[in-house]
């Protein structure tokens, strides 16, 4: 019996067919038994080798010779595209002057070869794979619990936007119950003052009575008339009652207010040994970015451009005093007759789609895209005067003012807005230094995709960044890195833009040159191709693309800079 038994059948002798087999014959390729081995070589042939069964087929088994069937190939003819071939052939005519090769030598060779390979196989790339199945089969386990936190996310955005809405509703009701009081008062006291002349006619009446009925003469003599002191009605009152205007609900506005679901993205990241699953890819950025369009305006002067309607239609304004709205192709949808003298200093879009604009005054004026009718403006606080401005992704309203009252001259006030209603006032640091410049040079300012407040200060040189609380994160006073010979003159931002990946891009006009920063304030290269002559405003409308004022010029120019 074999002492290690196992599962397989053992090897029995060739011969006997019973026997445990012990050796091997790497000559005539038989297993053999101990007993049978003296049989096997007793034929006195001398070419037999015997080996231990464990040490079997140390010697090579040839092909036979398509030529010579009797015959091993034990060479391959490289003259010949390496056909095997034997002894014989070897000193044929057919391969005269050929060159041979031991099949011996090429079969050590490729021995290694899979030795080599089957050892990087077992030891290196079959683990890998084991880890690459590990982790797929990890996310798939965790698929649902991810989903699952996300929906729990979009659910708890879902109950702060209803509270917003039910404070929206009780301050509205509250409102409506004091305009009511109010309205009760007024309706009271003209009741009031009928009541009371109504008494004093039924007072009149019977003194009237009194006289008709009395025969003295005097009372009736000295009467005066009372019809004409009660013949003068008072004015009828009419008291209305306000009314609710709903604003149209958009539902584009109302989705994009309420959060943006970044769709499912795959990628591979290439690997000899490696397979992973990355977080979602971002645009890159061009290394060349490239110049698509030039749209003409007609604006004697170019001020301020921005995207609004979710990037699809342009807005521009300039000395021409008015507004002009263009699609992304160029060209012009409507123009806008500002309701003022005043050029429009800085133009914005709100979340329901209605323009807002600047000038040189206390206020800020209000009309729509489509018709430009006004819907009124709005006031701001005695002695100052808005002059930059942003909407934010919760629809209220960024305002820098210059303050110019009494002992507050040339200050300079960052102010955060629901209408009229103040709600944050940003001016000082923590150690009570001012965030910003108190020049009078523009502070074009946007809000991140993340929330931070980014401001162009031009009078500071520097792009000053809040956070949502109005506290300073960090200032860019421009690129320190390797010095540009193109690039002498100091920084002095201008146009502020952000886009869908939280980079900041700002104006440098004086090095004919945009800026572009990460979210964190490092700096990531130029945009310093593409013509650009004092580059001013910016905006980043759909399809990844930068719309450019230029400054004292009438066009904006369309320039790609993302993948």
């Amino acid at each position: 019996m074999d002492p290690n038994p196992s599962a397989q059948d053992l090897h029995r002798c060739d011969l006997c067919e019973t026997a445990i087999v012990h050796s091997y014959c790497d000559f005539c390729h038989v297993n053999l038994c101990k007993l049978c081995v003296v049989d096997h070589i007793s034929d006195g042939y001398d070419k037999h080798k015997l080996v231990p069964f464990k040490e079997r087929r140390s010697t090579l088994t040839y092909p036979k010779c398509g030529t010579h069937p009797q015959k091993s190939s034990e060479f391959q003819c490289k003259s010949c595209n390496n056909i095997l071939i034997c002894s014989s052939c070897i000193t044929s005519e057919q391969h005269r002057g050929h060159i041979f090769l031991e099949i011996s030598e090429e079969y050590k060779t490729m021995k290694k070869v899979i030795e080599k390979e089957t050892e990087e196989l077992e030891n290196r790339i079959s683990p890998k794979y084991e880890e690459i199945a590990h982790d797929l089969i990890n996310q798939l386990t965790n698929l649902d619990g991810e989903y699952e936190e996300l929906t729990t996310e979009i659910c708890k955005q879902g109950e702060q936007l209803h509270q917003q809405i039910d404070i929206i509703i009780n301050k509205m009701k509250t409102e409506i119950s004091e305009i009511k009081i109010n309205h009760r008062y007024i309706l009271q006291k003209q009741l009031d003052k009928i009541e009371q002349i109504q008494s004093a006619i039924k007072q009149t009446l019977l003194n009237m009575n009194e006289i008709l009925k009395s025969t003295e003469v005097s009372p009736i003599i000295e009467y005066s008339s009372k019809v004409r002191e009660f013949n003068k009605l008072p004015l009828k009152l009419k008291a209305s009652k306000p009314a609710f205007i709903p604003k149209p609900i958009n539902q584009e506005v109302l989705y994009d207010l309420f959060g943006q679901i970044i769709p499912l993205s795959t990628n591979t990241e290439e690997n000899v040994l490696k397979l992973s699953l990355p977080k979602p890819s971002v645009g890159e950025l061009l290394d060349e970015p490239e110049l698509v369009a030039t749209i003409e305006t007609g604006h004697e002067k170019l001020h301020k451009i921005i995207t609004c309607l979710n990037g699809e239609k342009l807005l521009t304004s300039g000395e021409s005093g008015d507004i002009k709205c263009y699609n992304n192709q160029g060209l012009l949808i409507n123009a806008i007759k500002t309701h003022s003298w005043y050029i429009p200093t800085d133009i914005a879009v709100d979340v329901y789609g209605d323009i807002l604009y600047t000038t040189d005054s206390s206020r800020i004026f209000v009309t729509t895209v489509k018709t430009a009718q006004i819907k009124g403006p709005i006031f701001f606080e005695l002695g100052s005067q808005p002059i930059n401005m942003c909407v934010t992704s919760t629809g209220d309203l960024l305002v820098f003012k210059y303050i110019t009252f009494l002992y507050m001259t040339n200050q300079c006030q960052l102010g955060r807005y629901s209408g009229s209603n103040l709600k944050q006032k940003i001016q000082f640091d923590d150690d009570g230094k001012p965030l910003f410049s108190r020049t009078r040079d523009m502070k074009y300012i946007t809000e991140n995709r993340n929330h931070d407040i980014c401001v162009a200060d031009s009078g500071a040189y520097s792009v000053v960044v809040l956070n949502q609380d109005g506290k300073l994160r960090w200032r860019y006073t421009g690129y320190t890195g390797i010095p540009s010979i193109n690039k002498i003159k100091s920084f002095k931002p201008f146009g502020i833009t952000t886009d869908s990946q939280s980079r900041i891009l700002t104006a440098d006009s004086d090095n004919h040159c945009i800026h572009i920063l990460d979210q964190s304030g490092k700096f990531l290269r130029y945009i310093d191709n593409c013509d650009l002559k004092n580059p001013y405003s910016l905006c980043v409308g759909t399809g990844h693309i930068l719309f450019v004022s230029e400054c004292n010029q009438s066009h904006v120019k369309k320039i790609r800079y993302l993948r």
